[in-house]
């Protein structure tokens, strides 16, 4: 049977996108401007965020893989990217609701009480699957949890709880996973299970750490010749030593909980082991991993920094139509959340490429004329 030829807007159903316009109305011809045009932004925001869901759960099945296999981390890398794009692309659309006034948007706000931007379940899916910890969320400004504000107003579930619900209990969460391939990272040529593979993690740290102290201290020689007076040197002398005893402290977990501390100062090691050591032929692709991260996690708060720039501009710091503190609960979000925070940790510990330690056992790495390198994660 001969198959029907594809007409582009049956294909992408464009009868049905244009139908769905209208809010609470029958029909959008019923509404003005402003209000289709907000409307038609927060669907395409869904979208883009639906999009970024995907990605996100491809690089998570991905890196929850017992064995990653090295040429797929370009796929990953390039899932990542997408991820930040979109968020970048989402950011952008809040420059189309500043053409709205106050006046314009007030004249339909009314209608949206008591729903909010909040009750978005797919940015909930994002922060829950990319990791988020959930005793770090920020209180909306009313004594309603998150959850509570995605329920239907009798408390039943609704849609949204029920697709946050099934995203919690979908584990591991990026983070998790990825923090897993770290830590099968070889440092040093060794790996978790090697004989000896502790003492060898233990030695790159505090020879990373001396190298990083003498770093500091050069550093520090350098502001002592510009520093006012002798007061303006202690206070110098001071953050120097205190930024020396933070690396060492964070490249042994010592903030993590003394069950944890092993595990958490080996990943440490790896991200700091992966950015020094870039060049390397085996870890040129998980150095590009670690930085798309940092680079979604940027574009993430940009995302909400943008958002509250934009709620500011627009209605000012009134309460949000959820009973939110509105932009007072945006801007904490832009300032506090944060997912990958160790990759961003290291760069206050980098040093330069001369400074390094020597590496051990540098044919595991792929070096030219080594044998055949093994699969750097297992």
């Amino acid at each position: 049977m001969a198959r029907t030829p594809t007409a582009y807007w049956d294909y992408i159903k464009v009868e049905e996108l244009l139908s769905l316009q209208c809010g609470l109305a029958e029909s959008d011809r019923t509404l003005g401007n402003d209000e289709v045009m907000f409307i038609t932004i927060h669907q395409i925001e869904e979208l883009w965020l639906r999009l970024v869901l995907l990605e996100l759960v491809s690089a998570r099945d991905l890196f929850k893989r017992a064995q990653v296999p090295e040429q797929s981390l370009s796929a990953a890398v390039r899932g990542v990217e997408r991820m930040t794009l979109l968020l970048r692309y989402a950011a952008d659309q809040f420059a189309l609701m500043e053409t709205m006034t106050t006046r314009d948007y007030l004249a339909f706000r009314d209608k949206l009480n008591p729903a909010s931007g909040f009750q978005s379940a797919q940015l909930r899916e994002i922060e829950i699957l990319a990791g988020m910890p959930e005793d770090e969320r920020i209180p909306l400004g009313h004594e309603k949890s998150y959850m509570q504000m995605l329920r239907n107003h009798d408390g039943t579930a609704s849609s949204a709880s029920r697709r946050v619900e099934a995203r919690l209990a979908d584990k591991p969460t990026l983070l998790e996973a990825v923090s897993e391939w770290l830590y099968r990272t070889p440092v040093q040529g060794s790996t978790p299970g090697d004989a000896g593979d502790a003492a060898r993690v233990r030695g790159f740290i505090d020879d990373y750490a001396a190298s990083h102290a003498r770093s500091a201290k050069a550093a520090l020689a350098l502001a002592r010749e510009t520093s006012i007076g002798e007061a303006d040197a202690t206070r110098l002398e001071a953050r120097y030593e205190k930024e020396i005893e933070s690396a060492r402290a964070f490249l042994l977990g010592e903030d993590a909980p003394e069950p944890e501390r092993a595990r958490v100062s080996r990943i440490r090691a790896a991200l700091v082991f992966i950015e020094s050591y870039r060049e390397l032929p085996l870890l040129a692709w998980p150095r590009a991993v670690v930085d798309s991260l940092v680079a979604f996690e940027q574009a993430f708060v940009m995302f909400r920094q943008r958002h509250a720039r934009m709620v500011e501009r627009v209605i000012g710091r009134r309460t949000g139509t959820g009973g939110s503190a509105g932009v007072d609960y945006l801007d904490q979000t832009a300032l506090k959340y944060r997912i990958f925070r160790d990759v961003w940790a290291v760069r206050t510990l980098l040093v330069q490429e001369t400074a390094l330690p020597a590496v051990e056992n540098a044919a595991f790495y792929g070096f030219a004329g080594a044998a055949e390198p093994a699969p750097i994660h297992g």
